[in-house]
């Protein structure tokens, strides 16, 4: 196996290698099919060897040595200080980063004080098997819906000791997690997507000459948004059924019969700092040692949500309001509140750890500084995934994507099209925000133009819920969306195990998707009954293909083998 990985690594250097001597001059410019390039290079050998932070840079050195001459010298140096120290440098990145290594930091803390583990007691006794645990991370995720990251890295660290107790593989609660992070958000009538969607909006509309109210645009695009609606309806049947099918099947019978969370030779995004952290013994376990920290997490984060929007306002609203609460959160800088949010919990728990005698002031910081080790992995890991996304930009693998379908599309199947290649822009760049600007301008004014020919005047709102549809499509199948590294972090899983797992069920739930924006391209008046045929296309789905994972259909499975 380790042969046959090197031996893929080193064909493809000597094709990237290659690639210079049939390339035309003017690529320095228009890279064409060249552009696809980087980030499947990154997502190819990320799989094959299972290497992520080499393959990521590899991903990263080849667009940056693109971009100068296809020069590697240059390339290299590109790559270290354009887009590695660049991605730092940005700083709603470098806040993110920051935000990462203060919650791990907060959740080493809470863990000496004992917290999760009174959290794991205090649930235990209401929890009494997989699929309540299950369905209390369901619902939790529902419940942090103001922000994606957020939810991710508040679900993550509050239920993973349960779901462990209760044998739950890594790869299923991470699914869980992802699931219920941009899908919730997307759809949430407030939150930090909101202002963002609705900016786009507002900026493709102008450019037509149409005026509108474009918050209530917004809420009408939410029915069509097919992907986010079933990708929620989609786990929470899994749940109910307690069935899986294929890969996730697996990872489910291994935890469920050996015990084994992780499958052997995986490689978590989290070390093992918290995991081995000690908890003193004579210490009473108190589930308030979490719940309060992560509480304030929360609180924090919504207040500083709203007030930091309603400060970049530039024009005055009442922040009181719906429609002022709206503004607010829609031009708040996310990633400053969450540090706020991040840095604030952390001190709550040191206080609280402190007034209880739990432990030193120098007990509390080297149990924050192991919490933070943690999340260590997983940010490196972030930097290279914004960087490879910066490259792609550059070498204009969007673009590119775009333009080879822009021509001659039949207005009736306009919405699979864009949904797919939203989808596939997504997925090879890792961000959903970016494929929303990207095919936002691009879709709307073909659907506009159907409408001003006598079209279904719906089509337009069908076209901005499919963007958001494919937009976080791509997202959940990508092995390069921050969104998808967070989800792997959080859980504790394994970044390639989380994406291979997921994507099976990812690329189901599309199918469905797809399928529904067939239908709206001829029936775009009656979403609700479109959504009606696709949960029913997929509760039969999971019922036929579907196996139990209920003990004992699996003690009797195991032993007919």
């Amino acid at each position: 196996m380790y042969r046959f990985k090197n031996l893929v690594l080193i064909l493809l250097l000597i094709l990237i290698l290659a690639i210079p001597v049939f390339a035309e001059e003017d690529n320095a410019i228009n890279f064409g099919w060249l552009s696809l390039l980087p980030p499947l290079l990154a997502i190819v050998l990320a799989f094959v060897t299972k290497q992520v932070l080499i393959s990521l840079f590899l991903g990263v050195f080849v667009g940056a040595t693109m971009l100068n001459g296809w020069n590697p010298f240059y390339g290299f140096l590109r790559t270290m200080d354009n887009y590695l120290i660049g991605s730092l440098a940005d700083s709603w990145n470098a806040a993110i980063i920051i935000f990462l290594l203060a919650i791990g930091g907060m959740v080493g803390v809470v863990n000496k004080m004992g917290g999760t583990a009174a959290v794991a007691e205090a649930l235990g006794k209401k929890v009494k098997s997989p699929r309540s645990a299950q369905l209390y991370t369901y619902l939790l995720g529902w419940f942090v819906f103001f922000d994606d990251y957020a939810n991710t890295l508040v679900v993550g660290p509050t239920m993973r000791p349960l779901t462990d107790k209760n044998r739950i593989s890594k790869e299923k609660f991470s699914f869980i997690i992802d699931s219920t992070a941009a899908p919730v958000v997307g759809l949430a009538l407030i939150s930090t997507w909101v202002g963002y969607e609705i900016g786009l909006i507002r900026n493709v509309y102008q450019s037509l000459g149409i005026e509108a109210n474009y918050y209530e645009v917004f809420l009408k695009t939410i029915p069509y948004s097919y992907y986010c609606i079933y990708a929620l309806i989609f786990v929470f049947v899994l749940l109910v059924m307690e069935r899986d099918f294929g890969p996730m099947y697996e990872a489910e019978k291994r935890a469920r019969t050996t015990g084994k969370l992780i499958a052997d030779g995986a490689k978590p995004m989290t070390s093992d700092e918290i995991t081995k952290m000690e908890i003193r013994e004579d210490i009473k376990l108190k589930a308030s040692n979490a719940i309060i920290p992560i509480i304030t997490l929360i609180i924090i984060a919504f207040i500083g949500l709203w007030y930091n929007g309603y400060t970049l306002l530039e024009e005055t609203v009442n922040p009181f309001t719906i429609e002022g609460m709206r503004a607010s959160f829609g031009e708040a800088d996310s990633s400053i509140v969450l540090l706020w949010a991040s840095i604030v919990s952390s001190i709550v728990a040191v206080i609280m750890g402190l007034s209880q005698k739990i432990f030193s002031v120098g007990e509390a910081i080297d149990a924050w500084v192991d919490g933070a080790k943690s999340m260590v992995i997983a940010c490196m890991i972030l930097v290279l995934a914004w960087s490879l996304g910066s490259v792609t930009g550059d070498v204009g693998t969007a673009e590119f994507l775009v333009g080879i379908v822009s021509d001659a599309i039949p207005f009736a199947i306009l919405p699979i099209i864009v949904f797919l290649l939203s989808g596939l822009v997504s997925f090879s760049t890792g961000t959903a925000w970016g494929t929303m600007a990207i095919v936002i301008p691009l879709a709307v004014p073909m659907s506009y133009a159907f409408v001003q020919n006598g079209g279904d005047p719906h089509m337009m709102t069908v076209t901005l819920g499919t963007v958001l549809s494919g937009a976080i499509l791509g997202d959940h199948c990508s092995p390069i969306s921050d969104t998808t590294i967070m989800s792997s972090m959080a859980s504790g899983a394994d970044h390639l195990d989380h994406v291979k797992t997921q994507m099976p069920y990812a690329l189901t739930v599309s199918i469905v998707a797809g399928i529904s924006y067939l239908l709206a391209g001829f029936f775009s008046s009656h979403p609700i009954i479109i959504l009606l045929i696709g949960t029913a296309i997929i509760i039969g789905v999971i019922r036929y293909f579907g196996k139990s994972v209920k003990e004992e259909d699996l003690k009797k499975e195991t032993a007919s083998n």
